[in-house]
């Protein structure tokens, strides 16, 4: 059987009706395929997070990755834009919603698409996947190590994040959330909280927490990738995509 991708740079509408720069990845073909909105994390749209983006479109889904940072400078690599973000004061919530709602828009605007669409969300991404799931409509949520949910940014770090777990009673979709149980953000106490909150609301769910993995097990360019977490969380995710989106 045939197999090919396409992938590369578009340009989405977000927020303030700005033009930002988006990966996307998708199979070839006819479709009609699922989408998947991928967050990048916190260090920026950079190469690891457009392979991540390529694998979607591998396992058949149309992947949407947005620029969060392309105001800062959109021609600047990826430290050198999280370095601007993290001087010019971040991402709002606000820019945020409306950058990834443009995001969907678009790949739902394909004549490739199915119309459904999940996100998902590394470190700060995974803490936007869940604001996400709150705010947007979007079919499935996935959260990978999301910090400050349940509490905010400590005062000691120039970023400032405000908890999100008070939207929670907004969420209409399930969410798969995916954590090290040798993180700090979120430590193991921080996701209980989260899945008593959940579970208290009636929200569908399913968390999943590995052994010998802390903050980032996702991530094949740093030391704290750890590949037995890593390749049970793609299953899961493929599983609960492939649930939820088909």
């Amino acid at each position: 059987m045939y197999q090919g991708l396409l992938a590369e740079t578009v340009t989405v509408v977000g927020h303030n009706d700005d033009e930002i720069g988006a990966y996307l990845a998708r199979p070839l073909g006819p479709g009609p395929f699922p989408s998947v909105l991928v967050i990048h994390h916190a260090p920026g749209w950079d190469t690891a997070t457009k392979e991540i983006a390529r694998r979607f479109a591998y396992e058949g889904y149309v992947a949407i990755c947005p620029n969060l940072y392309h105001r800062f400078g959109p021609d600047l690599s990826p430290d050198d834009a999280a370095a601007a973000a993290r001087a010019g004061g971040w991402v709002t919530t606000e820019q945020f919603l409306a950058d990834a709602a443009g995001a969907l828009r678009y790949v739902r605007g394909l004549p490739v698409s199915n119309g459904k669409v999940g996100v998902i969300g590394y470190c700060s991404g995974g803490r936007q996947s869940f604001l996400a799931a709150c705010e947007l409509p979007v079919d499935a949520a996935v959260d990978c190590y999301g910090a400050f949910v349940v509490n905010g940014s400590p005062p000691d770090m120039p970023l400032r994040m405000e908890p999100v777990i008070d939207r929670a009673p907004k969420i209409s979709r399930p969410i798969l959330g995916l954590f090290g149980v040798e993180d700090t953000r979120p430590s193991p106490e921080e996701v209980a909280q989260i899945d008593t909150e959940l579970t208290r609301l009636a929200k569908e769910h399913e968390f999943h927490s590995f052994e010998n993995a802390g903050h980032g097990f996702f991530a094949v360019d740093r030391t704290m990738y750890r590949v037995e977490a890593a390749v049970e969380g793609w299953r899961l995710i493929l599983d609960f995509y492939g649930r939820h989106l088909a």
